[in-house]
């Protein structure tokens, strides 16, 4: 089967170029940086070792982040090349990648790509962030003897049971790793089941992140004119769930008339249709994008259709709902830390499934709230906008919670260790 995916994808160049054509032409691509899907390098390899962090997007980029920064505080001769796939990412890793560390878009799997970019970074290390496994990618690895290791490692039953069904491919590819650092006690038997040899369980990395940052001067600004109105914040929202947040607002107001409702998508290109299901609503609207504009007394949907600024309204806001929880996508739930971290009281959906091991600790602890259907949302949002003893109680769980997590990295950093010296990264690095 693998013969097969590399025949294939060797053969499909004229295929990949086209899908990579009608990406750019839907701002999925960036038009300047095409090349780098094709292998091509955006720089030139930097003197000295090299470590190679691959992570698909942005939830695995703010994850490799955190990794990024405690190597490259330990090791002053080391550069860090960050790989992701998607243009959202490649902003984000802009404006927080720190020195000696810098971004290049993930090449396709196609084979003469791959040899492309290996040959050109001749990376020391390769730690490979979560699950997205690309079988001519980390074949080449192997071939040329580099050590890779899988970082915050999870594996979906669905995943499992297609990985299973392949034979013994899931081995081959797992093979590149000398080591797996799984999430969770589940992820870890499911990899060693697919054979997968020397794994560890040391937690979900995204506990470890460094709170969001923000604009000070944004925030004061936003607090000046929302006054001490009642406000609730639905972060990375997707298609569906902006409609429920217009219901919801409907309803509270008939008992919190000035209530102030921020929607934070997790795709701001969507800010036209976001907008047109608020005016279907007759809700008067506010976008945040609009150069920064800010609330009026008279908005009661405030969009903020900008990248990067969750860390200013999980701040701004006391209760944060994390999206794509009832979303019409089916939903998978995104990370609560980043709020928890930052003292809102979380609400969540049914449609957790990604990331049900995190819901499920937190549902244990009792460190947010789960709200099974709209009518529970709206009734749960109601009582904590109405009582604010029992609002803080949430919101110290919650930060607890994220607290107590925040060991994670030095777990992580301990478990590379005998790897940093292995590969010739200094033992200076663990």
């Amino acid at each position: 089967m693998l013969k097969m995916y590399r025949t294939l994808m060797a053969a499909g160049e004229p295929v990949l170029t086209r899908i990579l054509e009608r990406r750019r032409l839907k701002g999925k691509e960036d038009t300047m940086r095409i090349g780098e899907r094709k292998g091509q390098p955006g720089r030139q390899r930097p003197e000295g070792q090299l470590v190679w962090i691959h992570a698909a997007s942005v939830g695995e980029a703010q994850s490799a982040l955190i990794v990024i920064d405690a190597l490259l505080s330990k090791n002053e001769s080391m550069h860090a090349l960050v790989t992701t796939g998607t243009v959202t990412s490649a902003k984000m890793m802009a404006k927080n990648l720190p020195e000696r560390a810098f971004h290049q878009f993930y090449p396709l799997d196609h084979p003469d790509w791959v040899d492309s970019f290996l040959s050109h970074w001749h990376p020391d290390l390769v730690l490979w962030m979560e699950s997205e496994l690309w079988p001519n990618m980390l074949a080449e690895i192997k071939d040329r003897n580099i050590l890779a290791v899988l970082v915050n490692a999870r594996l979906s039953n669905k995943s499992y049971r297609l990985w299973k069904l392949s034979g013994g491919n899931a081995r081959k590819i797992l093979e590149t790793f000398s080591l797996v650092l799984a999430q969770t006690e589940k992820d870890a038997r499911l990899y060693q089941s697919l054979k997968a040899s020397h794994v560890i369980t040391t937690d979900n990395l995204k506990y470890s992140a460094k709170p969001l940052p923000f604009d000070e001067e944004s925030l004061s600004n936003l607090s000046a004119m929302c006054g001490r109105r009642p406000l609730w914040l639905y972060a990375s929202t997707h298609d569906g769930e902006e409609a429920m947040a217009c219901r919801i607002h409907q309803v509270l107001q008939n008992t919190i008339p000035d209530l102030l409702t921020i929607i934070v998508p997790r795709h701001p290109e969507r800010r036209k249709d976001i907008v047109a299901t608020c005016a279907e609503h007759n809700l008067r609207t506010c976008l945040r994008g609009d150069s920064h504009a800010l609330p009026g007394n008279e908005d009661e949907i405030y969009i903020a259709d900008t990248l990067g600024e969750l860390g200013l309204f999980y701040r701004l806001s006391p209760i944060a709902c994390i999206g794509r929880c009832f979303s019409n996508d089916g939903g998978g739930g995104h990370n609560p830390i980043e709020a928890m971290q930052l003292n809102c009281a979380v609400l969540f959906g049914p449609h957790v499934q990604n990331l049900q091991e995190i819901y499920g600790e937190i549902d244990l602890e009792q460190s947010a709230l789960r709200v099974g259907n709209e009518t529970e949302f709206i009734e749960t949002l109601r009582y904590l906008l109405e009582n604010p003893k029992a609002l803080h109680e949430i919101q110290n769980r919650a930060l607890s919670f994220a607290q107590d997590k925040s060991n994670v990295l030095d777990r992580i950093m301990q478990a590379l260790k005998p790897v940093f010296e292995q590969s010739g990264i200094t033992k200076e690095a663990a």
